[in-house]
């Protein structure tokens, strides 16, 4: 409890700093800090609650420490969905096509994990390999026939959180964005049964749980997430990898407090990624860069350990 306390007086006083530096730092007058940085603000915080929390739900659900939408391929189904709307012209429908791309992988991924008519974790990050490897080379395919919009395929591919909406396109967001977070609200519901699941299929079958529809309900509904935090911020890596693993350090149980502290942390920790990537160097880096040169060593140490 000691450790939990510590750790959310840091994350709270951490995220009121860096949300300060990120509206406010270098003296900008408040027409940029309303009608860019705020909403640049709102869209970073609200993708790292995202990416963080589906995190948390996966690596207990699937019982894999490794388990996040990066890695299971969904986030690249959902952005070959999401790019091949907005190269068709179909901008504002991109968060459809990332979720069609999205609920595509999870089928794909979902059915390469069945073994002998029942779902094996084992297999799953296998599947998830291997429908990103596929829909990579989709991607890879429609950049060679659309080059004249790679601004929208790389701000897809490597993360873009600079998106300048326009009102229209802002009251959409904010209209998906509470369809998300009513999403967010219905996982921490599903705590208790994803701790009780995290005992085993048939631990949880005779206490009452239906497994696999709350796996199937709990897949689409992160795919819809998921789709749309692609859609307007691209692929960012391993938020949904780190984070969870880190509140557990300082939370050791209970799958509602650690979800919780989960999407603070996420919002926190892409935030600062985000800060980084505008002010490290003399151009603007893609926020997945930085997430990844944090993320792929942590990836090691967790092989290594586990």
């Amino acid at each position: 409890m000691k450790r939990e306390l510590i750790f959310a007086l840091l994350l709270i006083l951490s995220g009121v700093l860096i949300a300060a530096l990120y509206l406010f730092g270098g003296g900008a007058d408040l027409n940029i800090v309303t009608e860019l940085r705020l909403p640049r603000l709102i869209l970073t915080v609200f993708t790292g609650m995202a990416l963080a929390g589906i995190g948390s739900v996966y690596q207990l659900m699937l019982a894999n420490p490794l388990a996040e939408p990066y890695i299971l391929g969904i986030s690249s189904g959902s952005a070959f969905g999401a790019i091949l709307f907005g190269v068709l012209g179909l901008t504002l429908l991109m968060p459809l096509g990332g979720f069609i791309g999205a609920v595509l992988t999870l089928v794909v991924v979902w059915r390469l994990a069945q073994k002998k008519g029942s779902f094996d974790r084992s297999r799953l990050l296998i599947a998830g390999v291997i429908a990103g490897m596929f829909f990579a080379a989709g991607i890879s395919l429609v950049m060679y026939l659309f080059q004249k919009d790679t601004m929208i395929i790389l701000g897809t591919l490597m993360g873009n959180l600079g998106h300048v909406f326009t009102h229209g396109e802002w009251s959409f967001f904010l209209v998906l964005m509470g369809i998300s977070l009513l999403i967010l609200a219905w996982l921490y519901f599903r705590a208790p049964a994803l701790d009780i699941m995290s005992g085993g299929d048939v631990y949880a079958g005779s206490v009452g749980i239906n497994v696999s529809r709350v796996r199937k309900e709990i897949f689409i509904l992160t795919s819809l997430l998921i789709g749309i935090t692609v859609s307007y911020a691209g692929i960012i890596g391993f938020v949904g990898l780190i984070i969870p693993h880190v509140v557990r350090f300082f939370v050791p149980s209970g799958q509602k407090r650690v979800y919780l502290w989960s999407l603070a942390g996420g919002g926190v920790f892409l935030l600062l990624g985000d800060l980084i990537a505008k002010n490290i160097a003399a151009i603007e880096l893609p926020v997945g860069v930085v997430t990844a040169a944090v993320g792929c060593p942590f990836f090691v140490w967790l092989m290594l350990r586990k």
